[in-house]
This record gives structure tokens, sequence and C-alpha cells, in this order.
């Protein structure tokens, strides 16, 4: 099924959920999670193009509701999450999603998806891209500590494309360490269960932190994080929300997506404003050092950002023209006088 011709704009493309998981395993999980990384990297060496806002954020004392836009001249995107820790204790996600990209000369969506399953894809590829530029040289062990949603994502994005053949998993709830485990059994990957936290870390050259409570927390303590690791912290994205010892944060060089947002919603919250940090796209494009020293503590202070979601979308998008996968939705007016909206309304009026 090929994409709406221009004549036929009425009919968005949309993405449900069944038809994410089709596409999925259409392509492959790990080579989609390669070709996501790519694309993410790619729209990052053309970072001056983008519109850059932080985000829109509505907070409540149970959670965040965000819109996360973006443009680079062509094309428009826009995500709508949220992030509700509490509701995993009510039987629902933590985080929903959908977005939407759009032509800018004419303002009509081309694309209408479901962005719960493709922000842990693009978060994870994210991430593993973001490793491929700061891990140390040949890393081979991950700690996973929080082991929700998002967990399972991290480990096959950091196998595929860092190369990581050993995952060490740990969460304060053993239930959803025990998931992970089962989860991951056929996924060509070394699993291994630990008990705690600082049994996670060790002999780990790679630690992610992923955990859902909105709250100042500390999952790494400073003694946790010797010298020559690479951090991956993705929990901590909102107000009043970190997870690592501000000691970790002084011994590292701290790499961010985009500084406005991180210093609301990051790791760096508990800094002062002139900490500091290096963007990515400069690292990316070969403008600025990543690592530079086998001892160096490298930071990748992660809170996401809309130009990820815009390159998650293009994706899609470009994907649906090879497999398919997709439901044509009819969301757009479209009168045969571009004058007469109003005569097309009356003109569906049902007969008497």
């Amino acid at each position: 099924m090929s994409l709406p011709k221009p004549s036929e704009r009425a009919f968005v493309p949309f993405v449900s959920v069944a038809n994410m998981m089709a596409l999925i395993h259409a392509v492959g999980l790990e080579r989609t999670l390669v070709e996501l990384a790519d694309a993410i990297e790619t729209d990052f060496k053309r970072w001056e193009l983008f519109d850059k806002t932080p985000r829109v954020a509505a907070h409540s004392p149970d959670g965040v509701i965000e819109l996360m836009p973006t443009s680079d001249g062509e094309q428009y995107a826009f995500k709508y999450v949220n992030g509700h820790p509490k509701n995993t204790r009510e039987g629902l996600q933590t985080v929903q999603a959908f977005g939407l990209l759009a032509d800018v000369d004419t303002g009509y969506p081309v694309l209408l998806s479901e962005m719960t399953v493709l922000t842990a894809l693009r978060t994870a590829a994210t991430s593993a891209m973001v490793a491929k530029h700061l891990a140390p040289k040949d890393a081979r062990v991950m700690a996973m500590i929080g082991n929700g949603a998002q967990s399972e994502f991290q480990c096959m994005a950091f196998k595929a494309v860092c190369g990581v053949d050993t995952v060490r998993l740990y969460d304060i709830d053993a239930g959803a360490t025990a998931k992970a485990v089962r989860n991951l059994e056929e996924s060509g990957l070394n699993v291994v269960a630990c008990a705690s936290p600082e049994e996670a870390v060790e002999g780990a050259q790679i630690i992610t932190t992923c955990t859902a409570d909105k709250q100042y927390a500390t999952i790494l303590t400073d003694n946790m994080v010797g010298a020559g690791v690479h951090v991956n912290a993705i929990g901590g994205d909102c107000p009043g929300k970190t997870e690592l010892h501000r000691d970790i944060l002084l011994r590292s060089d701290i790499f961010v997506e985009y500084p406005p947002q991180t210093r609301i919603e990051g790791e760096i919250q508990a800094l002062p404003e002139d900490h500091p940090v290096t963007e990515l796209w400069q690292v990316i494009r070969g403008e600025a050092a990543g690592r530079v020293d086998a001892r160096q503590i490298t930071l990748f202070d992660s809170v996401g950002f809309a130009t990820e979601d815009f390159s998650a979308l293009r994706y899609v998008r470009d994907a649906l023209e090879r497999h398919g996968m997709y439901d044509r939705l009819d969301m757009l007016a479209d009168p045969d006088d571009p004058r007469d909206l109003f005569g097309m309304v009356q003109r569906a009026r049902p007969a008497d």
C-alpha cells in the first residue's frame, strides 16, 4: 500500500500501535534501532536548521503532560506525551504518546502515529547513538538500573549499535528485573540479574539509569562511578526529578541535547546555571571533543528533545513507503471548492 498522493490529501496515514508493532517485526527490531540511530544522528548534524524550544509542560502533583514541537523548515513535527509514575499502580502505562508530521508549505499533516512504542525506540536509539561517540572503546558490559518499560529497548539498542554483549540488571522491584530477564532470554545478550545497584555496576563500562519516580533521588552514589565509565542518565526528565549524586556530575564531562531544556529538567538542574556542558550536535559534527581520555567519566544527561521525535516520525514515514502497515485516516476537510466548507457540510445532510 503506497502513501496517499497529493490528490488524496484528505486521507492521512495513521500508524496505530498494532501497525507500529507489525512494522518493527517487518524491519527487524535491531535493524530498526540501528536505522533510527542513524536518522537521529543525521538530524543532529543539521542542528542549525531546526526550530528549538524547551517543551511546553503542564505539571501536576501526579505527573506531567508535554508538547514537543520542532521544524526544519520543510517539515513540522510535534509529540504529545505524558509522564505519570503512579500509573503503574493502577495498571496503566507511565508514558503514552502520539505524534504528527506535517508539510510546512501547505500545513497539511502527512503522518499521524502512536508514539508510546516509538518513543521507547527513539530514546533507546538516541542513547546508543550517543554512547557510540562517548563510551569507552570496545565497551561490552552495561549496567541497566531501572528495569521498567524502557529497559529492554535500551539493552537491545546498545547491543545493536554499540556491540554490548552483557547487561547487568537491577531494579528495586525484583519483579521488574524478572520481567526484563524473561524478555531478553532470546536476545543474544548475556543477562545477569543483580541484587543491588552496587552489584550491577561491577565491571560495567556503561551505566544506564532509567527510573520512574518523580522525585530527587540518588540512584547512583558517588562511590559507584569509577574512572573511565560512561553514564547514560535517562530517568531525570522533569523539574524535581534526578537520579545521580551531585558529586558524580562534578567529576564528569557532561553532554546534553538542548541546554535550556536540560537545565530545567535534567540532572544538571542540581548545578549552577553556568556549569559547563557540551551540546551533542557539536560532538557529532566534530566541533567539540567527546571522550578524549581513558579515565574520563562521560555523562549523557538525557531528557529527550523534539528533534529526536522529528527523526523518528520521518523514519516511520519513509518505512511506510517500503512496508505499508498504516490506516487511511479521514481527518481533513476536503471540499471540491476550498472556499465552500459550509456547502460541503450541507451536502452531507441525510436525505429525508
